[in-house]
């Protein structure tokens, strides 16, 4: 009975012990750190990067439904989106609802 539940097991705790490392590592290191530190800002400029290439990424290269609207549709909103977003103030919800709002509206005229 057991036989047949291996994998899953090693594959668990392989997982568990490939990510939990680094949590705890990310955890001590943090603490260590102080709030203006130049290191600190690194860490987020790359979370930053990161976030913004796999946005960047979804627009360009979409899947499923949207792979079927146009790129300069998807630019647009992202675009007016993010003007949005900074004109009321940096609120995530207006960079959201906008660029949702401009899309959805796009494919309903196209």
């Amino acid at each position: 009975m057991m036989v047949d539940y291996w994998p899953f097991i090693v594959i668990l705790v392989a997982g568990w012990l490939a990510t939990d490392f680094w949590r705890w590592l990310g955890v001590v290191a943090g603490n260590r750190l102080q709030e203006g530190s130049e290191a600190l800002h690194w860490v987020r400029a790359v979370a930053t990067a990161l976030v913004m290439a796999v946005t960047a990424k979804l627009v360009v290269f979409p899947t499923g439904v949207l792979e079927a609207s146009p790129l300069w549709l998807r630019l647009v909103a992202a675009s007016l989106g993010f003007a949005a977003f900074l004109v009321a103030g940096q609120r995530v919800l207006v960079g959201v609802v906008v660029p949702l709002a401009i899309l959805g509206a796009g494919l309903l005229w196209l």
